[in-house]
């Protein structure tokens, strides 16, 4: 009864939910809706829970803590984490948990939820914490799916939800096109301000769904998809609260009264910034981000190739072209077996057997839709006033069509509905949400990405690719690669779909994933984002010089976060509490996230 309410119940939408989605993706997002729970037999427990009490403290001076913690912000900003929890899908994702968990739900799961209104509350906070060591999780949006979704790493965390009271738009300048941005503003959010404010002269870089985090993807260094994608790069001046709750503003933030702080991201001194990305140095609660001009015209095209083999001398192809900007944006160049998912439909709708998918019968489908038969797709954009475009275009055809059996596709051709219109608006700064609908593949679909990253080179491309579908095959999992193809480097991002009810079929996704970690790195390539659960395999490929790397980052993270209290664990890095204790998932140590216990706290040095 519950699952046919939560599945008929309205999108979210914006401006009313600051989570929620454009007024123009309403109806689509409504049908992705349906989509995902027509799938669903995962059984829903309505029972209550007991509130999940992290390890080094009694559960009686926690809840007295909480208590404390109530009377600073309000107790209707502290939520305890004592109900069932709710899968939901992605517009109404939980904050409690990882809602496509590949472990038991109950692993990774949070004890209670805070909502901070300001920079200064989140310092309250992390005193708190300091107080009683207990661990937090800050979340932006908690919209990370595939790596973790909004759960902590340490179980019992308490959860910073930073989204739902510090999601405004603080400044947009219309003249340095830039922006500054509090936590809880997501794409679709800041796309709507731009259009609401008349600013097409200014587009934002979009990744594939548009509900998350601006901030959070940004620290995550996720990517978009027009010149701008590298999210990173495109961020200047930082607000970060300190594990000890100090608060620092890096680059021209530091200097008062300054008027740069977004249109220069360096300032003066060492640069700080690369610290509090992807790690447990400090809480950003405020970040600029640069915005692309419009190109003053935009054209989308696709090509096919046929052949397997044919990935090798098309990525000879490509990079020259992408170095020299004539291939202008982050490009995707796909697999069939994800062209096929992408529709929406079951795997059941085209094959019932076991084992991966048959490669005819993926190529059967393929000759059914608009685009015909292939096994890779190139979806690419070029930009600037229509000769300009015919100029780089023409170039394009030139060199793609070196490759026997290529084929230029005719947008004319296509359904409003075909995944190419999709890729169109992302490559455009417009977010969609469309990218969802290949998790429908298995009943209860859930997805987790291998993503390591190379050069664009031929021999590089078909070393992983040749790895990921061997491993696949052993595994008996349909294979799902897509290159992202930057400006000197790709990312492989391989998305294993699995039934988060089946745990066979969540064992077989992991066993898969440790093997192509340590398979990929022992051919060179490493992972550029992971995981919860793999992120201490993946920080252990980085081990040059005897892990000299990560020795550091433990120094900084003992020096910035001395009682270890925000976010342990987060990319590998834990603090000297928990080190020694089994808290690191390995191959050998099973679905268990747990260690055995944290140190007591050390007494202070009066010498």
């Amino acid at each position: 009864m519950f699952l046919e309410q939560e599945a008929t119940a309205s999108v979210p939408a914006l401006p009313e939910v600051h989570s929620g989605i454009s007024s123009f993706l309403l109806e689509k997002a409504q049908n992705a809706k349906v989509g995902v729970f027509e799938g669903r037999t995962k059984p829903v427990r309505e029972r209550q829970r007991l509130p999940v009490v992290p390890q080094g403290i009694e559960r009686d001076e926690f809840l007295a803590a909480l208590d404390e913690l109530k009377a600073q912000l309000g107790g209707e900003f502290v939520e305890v984490n004592d109900k069932p929890l709710r899968d939901g899908w992605y517009m109404e994702h939980p904050n409690t948990h990882d809602m496509m968990t590949i472990l038991d739900e109950e692993e990774l799961v949070a004890s209670a939820v805070v909502y901070p209104s300001t920079t200064e509350e989140v310092q309250q906070i992390v005193l708190w914490a300091n107080k009683y060591l207990i661990p937090i999780f800050p979340i932006s949006m908690g919209r990370n799916l595939g790596y973790g979704g909004a759960a902590p790493r340490v179980r019992g965390s308490v959860t910073i939800d930073l989204g739902k009271r510090m999601n405004k738009i603080l400044d947009i300048n219309s003249e340095d096109y830039t922006c500054l941005l509090e936590p809880g503003v997501s794409f679709y959010a800041l796309y709507e301000a731009l259009k609401e404010k008349g600013y097409d002269h200014m587009w934002i870089d979009t990744p594939d769904l548009g509900g998350g985090s601006v901030l959070g993807n940004t620290l995550d260094r996720g990517v978009g998809y027009t010149p701008y994608g590298d999210h990173w790069a495109c961020h200047a001046g930082l607000e970060v609260v300190l594990p000890t709750g100090e608060v620092i503003r890096t680059g021209m933030g530091a200097l008062p009264e300054n008027n740069t702080w977004q249109t220069f991201p360096y300032g003066f001194g060492p640069y700080s910034d690369g610290i509090f990305s992807q790690s447990n140095f400090g809480i950003v609660t405020k970040m600029g981000m640069t915005l692309m001009p419009n190109p003053g015209g935009y054209e989308s095209f696709m090509y096919t190739f046929q052949n397997e083999e044919d990935l090798g001398p098309l990525m000879e192809i490509i990079r020259p072209l992408r170095i020299g900007m004539i291939l202008e944006n982050v490009a995707q160049v796909r697999h069939i077996a994800q062209t096929i998912a992408v529709r929406g439909h079951p795997r059941s709708k085209f094959y019932q057997g076991s084992g991966p998918i048959p490669d005819e019968v993926l190529h059967a489908a393929a000759v059914e839709s608009p685009v015909g038969d292939h096994t890779w797709a190139y979806y690419g954009m070029s930009y600037g006033p229509p000769h300009i475009r015919a100029y780089k275009l023409a170039i394009v055809d030139a060199e793609f069509r070196k490759i026997p059996g290529a084929k230029k596709v005719d947008p004319k051709s296509l359904p409003e509905d075909e995944y190419f219109w999709s890729r169109d608006r992302i490559a455009a700064g417009i977010p969609d949400i469309h990218e969802l609908r290949w998790v429908n593949w298995t009943p209860n679909g859930a997805h987790i990405a291998f993503s390591p990253v190379s050069p664009i080179r031929s021999a590089d491309a078909m070393k992983l690719f040749d790895m990921g579908k061997k491993l696949h095959h052993q595994y008996g999992i349909d294979f799902f690669p897509a290159f992202c193809v930057g400006l000197r480097e790709m990312h492989l991002i391989v998305e294993i779909v699995f039934d988060r009810d089946d745990a066979e079929r969540k064992k077989a996704a992991m066993d898969c994933l440790r093997d192509m970690i340590d398979q990929a790195a022992a051919l060179g390539y490493g992972e550029y984002r992971t995981h919860l659960v793999l992120m201490d395999q993946v920080a252990g490929t980085y081990s040059w010089g005897d892990g000299a790397l990560m020795k550091f980052n433990e120094r900084l993270k003992d020096a910035l976060d001395p009682n270890g209290i925000l976010a342990p664990g987060k990319s590998g890095i834990w603090p000297k509490r928990y080190r020694g204790r089994g808290w690191e998932m390995s191959r050998e140590s099973g679905p268990v996230s747990e260690g055995k216990g944290v140190a007591p706290p050390e007494a202070p040095n009066h010498s």
